[in-house]
């Protein structure tokens, strides 16, 4: 079986294809036949060591934690019912043909969905459903997407107006301001430009109730005095380079509830739950995935460049089945 192996830290060449021998499911597991890979900035990170402190990985080793794909086999007390149903799955190393996967972390794609799409919802739409849901996203509530047009904030802007939310979407050049104000945003901001956090005050009629900050470094800190007094604000994103340094005066001053990553690492109750409402969100039409480009899993490199390079917009995802 081929898998992607990061060969040592350092850039997106350190990636290349490996021989590796096939997974066996274990008692309560079962073997996914990968269809699709999602892939998420955090996975750059890991490969330059950047993210040791929090995944301590050493190379050689397969990069990846989630999959859309078929069931092909069983393995002891497993319902064989299992066996050619299409699901969605946390795995780590998932960068491969194959994986093996308990079958409690398994999510069943609706009917009507493809697999590609539901790959690209295995992190994004969990974390950006558990978000809204943390920061507590109500009707009326005025919310500042930062990132809007990737991966996950093109689901935060359809998601928080769903809601009933006033939704301002920042992003960088027109393209993506484009595809954000077609997506719902009722508001755009280009923060590539001169004095855009005094354009987005002006638009958020004097600040956000809710800023969701999925870029980290000086564009997430320069956003923090956008939040109104006892507003909420989720400091998730970093890839930036860093998670947004904030405030802790304003934050004081101005009585923010904070949010970190931490608030966004869900249980496995949790998970299935957000899994399956983002799947079904997408199945019914609700939710509109907004996939950017599609690599074979051959050319996980280039993925990885691409995603660094923040040129698409939306999701890269890797496709592995006939891929290799």
């Amino acid at each position: 079986m081929h898998a992607v192996q990061v060969k040592a830290f350092g850039g997106p060449e350190v990636l290349g294809v490996v021989e590796v021998g096939e997974p066996v499911p274990g008692d309560g597991e079962v073997v996914v036949e990968v269809a699709y890979v999602d892939t998420i900035f955090v996975e750059t990170q890991i490969r330059r060591g950047l993210a040791r402190a929090y995944f301590p990985v050493v190379p050689p080793y397969v990069p990846g934690g989630g999959v859309s794909g078929t069931v092909a086999a069983v393995g002891a007390g497993v319902d064989a019912g299992w066996v050619g149903r299409r699901v969605v799955c946390l795995v780590d190393g998932s960068y491969a043909e194959r994986v093996t996967v308990p079958v409690g972390g398994l999510v069943p794609v609706p009917d009507g969905l493809d697999l590609r799409t539901a790959a690209a919802l295995v992190h994004d739409g969990v974390t950006a459903a558990g978000l809204l849901e943390r920061t507590a996203v109500s009707p009326g509530d005025r919310v500042l997407v930062l990132g809007a047009s990737g991966g996950m904030g093109t689901l935060l802007v359809q998601a928080a107006r769903a809601r009933g939310a006033t939704v301002v979407a920042a992003a960088r050049g027109a393209e993506k301001l484009a595809l954000v104000a077609d997506l719902g945003a009722h508001a755009t901001v280009d923060v590539s430009a001169p004095g855009w956090v005094e354009r987005a005050r002006e638009v958020l009629g004097g600040g956000a109730e809710v800023v969701l900050d999925g870029v980290g470094g000086e564009l997430g800190a320069a956003a923090l005095p956008l939040t109104v007094g006892l507003g909420r604000f989720s400091a998730h994103g970093a890839p930036s380079g860093g998670f947004a340094p904030l405030d802790a005066e304003v934050v004081d001053r101005l009585g923010i509830t904070v949010f970190g990553i931490a608030d966004v690492q869900f249980g496995p109750s949790d998970l299935r739950r957000l899994t399956a409402h983002a799947l079904a969100e997408a199945a019914a039409g609700r939710l509109r995935v907004v996939i950017g480009a599609v690599f074979p899993l051959t050319e996980a490199e280039a993925a990885h460049r691409a995603v660094e390079g923040r040129g698409v917009v939306g999701k890269v995802v890797l496709e592995a089945s006939g891929a290799l």
